[in-house]
């Protein structure tokens, strides 16, 4: 874990490797002031020689000046390394992201990554920091004070050694289960993250359905438990600062009573005493670091475990050995294709799906709820991987596809539309970066965009909100459409994205793609027999399995789902928004 964690220091590296060094020098200068002023004390005071109190009070001043410059120098190189280091892993955890499937996806919640690259990052940046100066400098600290005690008296340091024993023990019986406790508490903020972020996302439903006293006391509830384990782990730490005011008076109390017997029987002078005060300090202060330091890593080993779950995540999709770099054309078939979520039930979601599309060709699809209509589009360019058969785009297994070229030439319009926060062009070449405003107006006319585009003031300079929340469904889902028209696709699939458009603009759409598309591969599911029944072909789809494949006419004859489909819909009136008119 700390190799992989340590892989990520990059550019970093001199400066977490400089660090430690000044760091023990520092703990060096530290550790020779109290010997100095031994010098002072008995060189100098008792024997009233002023000049030996100057020269030792300079040297003394000179080693502390060099002991701050030290500390100054470690501090920023410490800085600038646990920052550096903790961008460094961020932008890795970023990038693993961004290359997950969505089955890796579907395995972590939104506010459990969230979390992770923030809290924990922050958690292991400050662990980071204080391993390269406390975990250094307490030791050398510790050690040098006790050769020093051990040179002046010997006897004397078995006080320290006791000491050092009884708080090793005592930090021992606190740090330990506290790591566990941590643990949890993480695991806390994933929830307590995970209860904020679905609140503001459906603030508006929220209100629309008074449930602000729910989610306020859902939240509330989350805080409670987060409390509740920082409480108990933090009861446990308490008990660091008590035993460690008890080894620091008890070392005074026992040096200053057997250090006084020695002194009068001239073991030791005034000025090794008082330096041996200094040491207990030092030794203790040391031991106090440390614990400091195991405070910081019990907190951070449960983030260390937590971030290397998501950098040792890898992507169910295997890239191919030999990629192929180009799509011959629209053409889509899908042989003998089964299909299960890895996260799921377990159950299949598609069961031996076999048909083809011809390039340039119209399929509709529809089905019902759960029919797994967005299922089975999705495999087409490679958001999931199928579980057996295979699905070909252009005559070659998607799996041996560049994705990105695959990705290039499937161009699809989820379920889900998504806009992000940007003028309308900004959101447009999400299509295509090189893409002209002339491209982008053309793509607009297609999608039928350009006829509220060109009421808004600053046209497709307009400001987007994050998430598209200043524009209408239907007008958020005809930008998405456009968006994807840009990338001038080989297979166009619009997954239900003309649900919030009315069947006016819907029928211009359509007629658009097939008059200014014709060898574009055009596959759209939608809820409305309307929107798919001009389509070369339809396929329904119910419970994983194709119940029927034909035209309109066909499936209005032979196909007892697709005719209760129609039946329901044409005699209950139609589409209420059949004359047009978008809210």
């Amino acid at each position: 874990m700390i190799k992989k964690l340590a892989s990520h220091l990059g550019e970093y590296k001199g400066a977490a490797i400089i660090t430690p060094i000044l760091s023990a020098l520092e703990a060096i200068m530290d550790v020779l002031l109290p010997l100095l002023m031994s010098y002072i004390i008995d060189q100098g005071i008792e024997k009233g020689d002023m000049n030996a109190v100057l020269k030792y009070g300079l040297l003394t001043f000179l080693v502390a000046l060099f002991a701050l410059f030290l500390g100054l120098m470690a501090g920023r190189m410490a800085a600038k390394a646990s920052a550096g280091y903790a961008g460094n892993l961020r932008d890795a955890m970023f990038e693993r992201i961004q290359r997950y499937s969505f089955t890796n996806i579907d395995k972590f919640s939104t506010a459990g990554l969230v979390t992770r690259m923030t809290t924990d990052v922050t958690n292991i940046q400050n662990a980071f920091q204080m391993l390269t100066r406390m975990c250094v400098r307490a030791p050398v600290h510790l050690v040098f004070a006790l050769v020093m005690a051990v040179i002046i008296n010997p006897h004397l340091t078995l006080i320290f050694v006791v000491a050092i024993l009884f708080l090793v023990l005592v930090l021992s019986c606190i740090m330990f289960p506290t790591i566990k406790i941590f643990d949890r508490v993480f695991k806390s903020y994933d929830s307590l993250n995970a209860s904020v972020q679905e609140n503001v996302a459906a603030i508006r439903v929220v209100k629309s359905f008074v449930r602000e006293q729910h989610e306020d006391d859902k939240y509330t509830k989350a805080c409670q438990n987060l409390y509740n384990q920082f409480v108990k782990a933090e009861s446990r730490l308490s008990f660091n600062n008590p035993s460690m005011l008890v080894a620091v008076y008890g070392c005074n109390l026992a040096l200053s009573w057997f250090g006084a017997h020695f002194v009068l029987k001239g073991t030791i002078t005034t000025g090794q005493l008082n330096a041996l005060f200094g040491y207990v300090m030092n030794i203790l202060m040391s031991l106090m670091m440390l614990s400091m330091v195991f405070v910081m890593l019990s907190m951070s080993v449960a983030s260390c475990h937590r971030v290397i779950e998501v950098m040792d995540e890898t992507s169910d999709l295997a890239p191919a050995k030999k990629p192929v770099k180009e799509v011959k054309d629209g053409s889509v078939e899908f042989d003998h294709v089964s299909f299960m979520y890895k996260h799921g039930t377990g159950s299949p979601v598609l069961s031996d799906i076999t048909f083809d599309i011809k390039p340039g060709e119209t399929l509709g699809i529809i089905g019902g709820t759960g029919s797994a209509k967005s299922s089975l589009v999705q495999l087409i360019p490679r958001l999931y991987d199928v579980s057996g058969g295979t699905v070909r785009v252009g005559g070659v297994d998607v799996r041996d596809y560049d994705m990105d070229v695959l990705r290039h030439d499937v161009s699809m319009v989820l379920q889900k539309n998504v806009l992000f926060s940007g003028t309308i062009l900004d959101n447009l070449r999400w299509g295509n970066e090189n893409a002209t405003e002339a491209e982008c107006i053309e793509a607009c006319k297609l999608a039928c965009a350009d006829e509220f585009i060109e009421r808004f003031p600053d046209k497709y300079n307009t400001w987007i909100e994050q998430g598209g929340s200043n524009v209408s469904g239907g007008q958020k889902q005809r930008l998405t459409i456009a968006r994807a028209l840009l990338r001038k696709p080989k297979v166009l699939i619009l997954d239900d994205s003309t649900s919030a458009v009315d069947t006016a603009t819907d029928a211009k759409i359509r007629q658009a793609f097939r008059e200014k598309l014709p060898g574009t591969t055009k596959i759209i599911i939608a809820q409305r027999i309307s929107s798919v029944q001009n389509a070369d072909r339809i396929l329904v789809l119910d419970n994983g399995r194709i119940n029927g494949l034909g035209t309109h006419e066909e499936l209005l004859a032979t196909n007892k789902i697709y005719q209760e489909v129609y039946t329901s819909q044409t005699q209950g009136g139609g589409d209420f928004d059949k004359q047009g008119g978008e809210d």
